[in-house]
């Protein structure tokens, strides 16, 4: 037995010893049910699963983790599409799933504080009784977890007008990789000194693990105007979301498909969108209704003049619902036209979709595999499906290729390796194409700060670990880590 084996099974014995009986699993079969998030092409068992119920019990895990030197990951709904939550094979996986109490909804102060196993959309459920709701809505949102959201700092459809998870986090009760417990940010906004908060939420569980969260709530618009658009192109729905941008309106979405998305779509749910679209665009405004039917006629001119052929406006919820199902259903729908498929995220400024979405086109041409496009054009995020079959030899492969040289597309022209789903453990090879090695130190330093000992959801963001508490100098072959691959000093 090695010396990760020895430290694996004193920490177990301990945390069955403190934990119910069933909150500590080991056996194989059902470890396997944990050995990957949403990225289903990267699957790691861990070595012990513990199913937390509450804050304490989260805290009793990490400092049994923290004195024995054993890597943890936290993990929610197993949702996330970057690979975060991919167990260590020698750690334990905390999983928060069944931690999920909304713990008050205060409509006076505008705010809510939940569990971080919480689903998101139930926060939204819970408050709009009282005429509020939580704005950040991944696609995924009827079974991602708040906790989760804060880790990827989570985005969506209406992150356009509303901005991203960070802009609706107030406070979080954090378990420290030491095993201590504490409180970032506070109920009221603009606390003094250091954002730490700001840091935690979007540090991929590098940073602790939040054992509760306060989120802000946003009161119901008055108003809701959807409709669809559809055009014989990307470029001219491309064309039309820039017009509106350019013309002062601020839509709630405005999200682009284009024809292989559609298809997809259409053989999934029949959503009878446009027919011969070769893009379609699902324009969202929301607000005073004066101001909401104003801004709806505009952005609808200016889509008929950048081309578009068939205009739909939902008449009532129900029609919006249904102009909706496609475009929500689009990654899961993409399994109709496709075998296997790689979800990518990606961002660009606005400008650029036109010339990237050719540049994209002509690169999966060249691979030999499809390409498909939904994502939310208003803010220039992403989402590429890069669709393969893993039974043809050398398919995957190039779909993986595809899939990379994407993000290079992306940081060409100015944008970023991701929007929403995180670095994680699949993007942190690209990590080095977009920062300095200053930088990635300097970022290195901060995580130093919450873990010095690199216990905390090793191995995602960054290229390799590195060692804390090393300053810059020459190195020598007397660092038996560094020369092993485990780690790398900065």
């Amino acid at each position: 037995m090695n010396a990760s084996q020895s430290a694996i099974a004193a920490l177990t014995q301990r945390l069955k010893s403190q934990f119910p009986e069933g909150a500590v699993i080991t056996d194989p079969a059902r470890l396997d049910a944990y050995d990957c998030d949403g990225l289903l092409v990267h699957r790691v068992r861990p070595a012990v699963v513990v199913l937390a119920q509450d804050a304490e019990q989260v805290q009793q895990t990490v400092a049994a983790c923290a004195d024995m030197r054993v890597p943890f990951v936290a993990r929610g709904s197993g949702t996330g599409l970057s690979g975060g939550a991919l167990p260590h094979a020698d750690g334990v996986l905390v999983v928060m799933s069944g931690f999920r109490e909304i713990r008050e909804v205060s409509a006076p102060d505008q705010r809510a504080v939940v569990d971080p196993g919480v689903i998101n959309l139930s926060v939204t459920q819970a408050s709009s009784p009282q005429g509020y709701y939580f704005a950040p809505d991944p696609s995924s949102q009827q079974i991602c977890s708040i906790g989760g959201n804060v880790a990827e700092n989570s985005g969506g459809a209406h992150c356009l007008k509303y901005g991203f998870t960070s802009n609706h986090v107030l406070a979080a009760e954090v378990v420290l990789p030491d095993g201590s417990a504490v409180t970032l940010g506070q109920r009221a906004p603009d606390a003094p000194g250091y954002d730490l908060l700001g840091a935690f939420v979007g540090s991929e569980g590098t940073l602790g693990v939040a054992t509760e969260v306060t989120v802000r709530l946003l009161r119901t618009p008055e108003t809701v105007q959807t409709f669809l658009a559809g055009f014989e192109s990307t470029d001219a729905a491309g064309a039309a979301t820039s017009a509106i941008i350019a013309a002062g309106i601020v839509p709630a979405a405005i999200e682009m498909m284009d024809a292989l998305a559609i298809e997809a779509a259409e053989a999934a749910v029949a959503c009878n969108y446009p027919r011969g679209a070769g893009a379609v665009l699902v324009v969202e405004l929301d607000g005073p209704t004066a101001e909401v039917e104003t801004e709806s006629a505009q952005a609808q001119r200016l889509c008929r003049e950048a081309g578009a052929f068939e205009i739909r406006l939902a008449a009532d919820a129900e029609e919006r619902a249904a102009i909706w199902r496609g475009r929500k259903s689009a990654f899961a729908a993409v399994g109709r036209i496709s075998p296997d498929y790689i979800v990518q995220d990606g961002v660009i400024p606005r400008t650029k979709l036109s010339q990237v979405l050719h540049q994209m086109g002509e690169l999966a041409e060249t691979k030999g595999v499809r390409v498909a496009n939904v994502f939310h054009a208003g803010d220039g995020n992403l989402h590429p499906l890069v669709l393969f079959d893993g039974a043809v030899p050398g398919q995957e492969a190039r779909a993986e290729e595809v899939s990379g040289a994407i993000l290079d597309l992306c940081l060409e022209h100015g944008g970023s390796i991701t929007g929403e789903h995180g670095v994680g453990f699949d993007k942190a090879k690209h990590m080095p194409k977009m920062f300095t090695e200053i930088d990635l130190d300097t970022m290195q330093r901060v995580r130093c700060a919450f873990d010095p000992a690199g216990i905390s959801n090793p191995g995602k963001i960054y290229p390799t670990p590195r060692l804390c508490g090393e300053v810059p100098r020459k190195h020598t072959a007397d660092e038996p880590d560094r020369f092993a691959g485990r780690a790398e000093v900065f």
